[in-house]
């Protein structure tokens, strides 16, 4: 953990790059400290996954959007990133800030050619089972 899920309605795969919003997500994530300078999330455990809905229906199935002058063809993004409890409110609010910024500054260009909504959702707390295994984390708990 954190895990960043996007999920997306495939009718913008051709006109967006969902990897590189992925790496900069990651970029975001790993990047970012809490008030002590520490790092929020550790680089091992940090995931961000995309997956396109293979049914979707958005909204009016289009008829609003047909009416405002666009094509009808609506498009939607949910990201949801789980993360473990314990870090202060700010900094969960500072990282969803932070994500959020990322996601707008991605889909500037997209907004502006098509209607498409965009939902980020940050969720935290303790599992009820929480079971990993893993070969990443030693690679970066290295003693230098």
């Amino acid at each position: 953990m954190p895990h960043l899920v996007i999920l997306y309605t495939p009718n913008i795969e051709a006109e967006t790059d969902l990897s590189a919003l992925c790496r900069s997500l990651a970029d975001t994530m790993l990047a970012h400290r809490d008030e002590a300078g520490k790092a929020v999330f550790p680089p091992g455990g940090t995931r961000v996954l995309a997956f396109p809905a293979a049914h979707h229906a958005v909204s009016d199935g289009g008829a609003a959007g047909r009416a405002a002058g666009g094509s009808g063809d609506y498009a939607f993004v949910y990201l949801n990133l789980r993360m473990g409890s314990g870090r202060a409110p700010s900094v969960v609010q500072a990282v969803g800030e932070a994500l959020l910024g990322v996601v707008k500054q991605h889909f500037e260009p997209l907004l502006a050619q098509r209607h498409i909504g965009i939902t980020l959702q940050v969720d935290e707390g303790a599992p009820s089972f929480d079971g990993k295994y893993s070969n990443l984390h030693p690679l970066f708990n290295k003693t230098v």
